[in-house]
């Protein structure tokens, strides 16, 4: 090919590839035109006109019913077919009477009802585990119950069943020291620090491991009994100091009472100590001391007086003030001679 002479073989197989480019895309053109692409003949259809038409038979419809033979002569333009308006008969035609001008108006709208709510289904509960009984079991604690501020520590006894040599007493989660007595039986001794409050103590009894443990049982630590049905309103002091007088009113009680030292007075609190300010009572049974300081009230004449009562005191004014608190008031009386019960100061 002289075409391809002097050319390099590079720029040769570029030639190459566009001719066969070429050949391959008319040959696609060919197959997707035809020959008509390419200029080839095409046919052309042709139709022929008729200088007359030629007659037919017509039906028309006209008032009497009557069929009319169009003249040869007349044209297709010349033929003219009256149109027969039937109202009711189409489709399209509105009904007689009707106004087609009115306009459709809904009813008025039905109240609106809130549809009922559906209730929740019902919660499914779980079937509650059971609790594993405890190995130990506590019966009662002796003593059931303690006043709070008892002096000096106390022993408790627990008592239940299934103990063992190893089970310990735990007083308000702390571990005592445990005595095994027998399985029925485990007792320890209180300090009076875990009782100084008021309250209900937790015991359990549990071995160190924790593997045998009892149920929670409380011991009740009771407030200490109070005079407070007592009120103290005046007292009558004598020489020596030996049988003062305190004098109290009391709750239930219409009159005012007197008592001197170590009287008991509300049933359990014996008279320690009387002063002008105040009488110092001791619990008989638990040991407790009480102070009751003197109530005093305005009287009619503006003045204060212990309680409003002034006691009866022969020779001595009824406007005569109190005697004030000696220095040694609060010592005991070393005896309760009546040699100095007259009331003379």
């Amino acid at each position: 090919m002289a075409f391809l002479q002097g050319k390099s073989p590079a720029e040769k197989k570029k030639i190459i590839a566009a001719a066969v480019l070429g050949v391959v895309s008319l040959v696609a053109l060919y197959m997707a035109f035809g020959r008509s692409f390419f200029g080839g003949s095409t046919t052309t259809a042709t139709t022929k006109g008729s200088p007359t038409p030629t007659p037919r038979t017509q039906t028309a419809t006209n008032p009497g019913n009557q069929l009319r033979t169009p003249n040869p002569e007349d044209s297709v333009e010349n033929l003219i077919v009256p149109i027969v308006y039937s109202p009711g008969n189409g489709y399209g035609a509105p009904d007689p009477g009707r106004n087609i001008f009115a306009f459709y108006e809904p009813p008025p709208p039905t109240p609106w009802v809130p549809p009922t709510p559906t209730p929740p289904p019902p919660p499914i509960v779980p079937t509650p585990t059971p609790v594993p009984t405890p190995p130990f079991q506590i019966a009662a604690l002796r003593p059931a119950t303690i006043y709070a501020g008892t002096k000096g520590s106390f022993k408790l006894e627990v008592t239940g069943g299934e103990f063992t040599p190893d089970a310990r007493i735990y007083f308000n989660q702390a571990e005592m020291p445990t005595t095994f007595v027998n399985p029925q039986t485990l007792s320890t001794t209180v300090p009076e620090a875990m009782i100084a409050r008021e309250g209900p103590k937790q015991v359990i009894i549990q071995t160190p491991d924790g593997r045998l443990y009892s149920g929670p049982f409380s011991l009740n630590v009771m407030a200490p009994p109070k005079p407070s049905s007592l009120q103290y309103i005046g007292m009558i002091a004598r020489k020596r100091f030996n049988n003062d007088t305190a004098y109290f009113t009391e709750t239930g009680r219409q009159t005012p009472f007197g008592a001197r030292l170590n009287d008991v007075v509300g049933g359990r609190f014996r008279i320690v100590d009387i002063s002008a300010s105040e009488v110092v009572v001791e619990d008989v049974t638990l040991g407790f001391r009480h102070r009751i300081a003197m109530t005093t009230v305005a009287s009619s004449s503006g003045s204060t007086a212990p309680g409003g009562f002034v006691p009866y005191n022969p020779g001595q004014p009824a406007n005569r003030p109190m005697m004030p608190p000696r220095p040694n008031q609060g010592r005991p009386p070393t005896s309760k001679d009546d040699v100095d019960d007259n009331d003379n100061p």
